[in-house]
């Protein structure tokens, strides 16, 4: 696709993030990838993004965002607040006000720093909970913003915007890279790397997709 261009992935070693690195690895030149560090619920996720990156040979970045874990105070920043899915209409527990908002600003500025002109990002509007930040109208108009705020030409690219949970895992595996996904990813609210703890809403989330592959494939 682009494969004369240079990238930066937003990466946190997730299910979604890792697919991206792959998918972003298959269509440009050269791939960085960048973690914030926000004193999340399980520093476990930054141990995981750092695996990964150097297994790939991938040079990795990781941004002390704490800042964050101050102002916005949430389930993922907290360990006294309860992973929960909102009720009557309400944002998930999980929700943290402005990260990605923050996290695809500070991505422009590393792009801007190391020559890139493309970010990728894993959000989705098909599997978001409901989070505001995961829009595909939300992605456009920081793309937008982003390019003015630096009289820059950065392209934001989704490749999982439109996807449901079995359709990124279908991404993963037409990418050869399922079984490396569900091994080494970390998607669990609780810490609990790959297959996770299968009770939050975040392992329902990713096993629900898994099994509907895999009923897809018949594996």
């Amino acid at each position: 696709m682009l494969k004369n261009e240079k990238a930066v992935v937003v990466f946190s070693g997730g299910q979604d993030s890792t697919t991206c690195l792959f998918w972003a690895l298959k269509n440009f030149k050269e791939v960085e990838a960048v973690t914030f560090d926000y004193n999340q619920r399980h520093r476990l996720e930054i141990d995981c993004a750092k695996s990964i990156a150097n297994e790939l040979g991938v040079r990795h970045h990781i941004l002390d965002m704490s800042l964050l874990n101050q102002l916005a105070p949430n389930a993922l920043t907290r360990t006294d607040i309860e992973v929960k899915e909102g009720a009557e209409g309400e944002l998930p527990s999980t929700f943290v006000p402005g990260r990605n908002l923050l996290f695809l600003s500070f991505a422009g500025v590393l792009a801007s720093q190391v020559g890139a002109k493309h970010i990728i990002t894993g959000v989705c509007e098909t599997d978001f909970s409901g989070y505001p930040d995961c829009r595909d109208m939300f992605v456009k108009s920081l793309n937008v913003t982003l390019n003015l705020s630096m009289d820059d030409n950065f392209v934001i690219h989704t490749p999982l915007m439109w996807l449901n949970k079995a359709q990124t895992w279908a991404l993963a595996d037409e990418l050869g890279k399922l079984n490396f996904v569900r091994e080494k990813t970390l998607t669990c609210y609780n810490g609990i790397i790959a297959d996770g703890c299968g009770e939050c809403p975040a392992c329902v989330l990713r096993k629900r997709g898994l099994d509907e592959y895999v009923s897809e494939v018949g594996r």
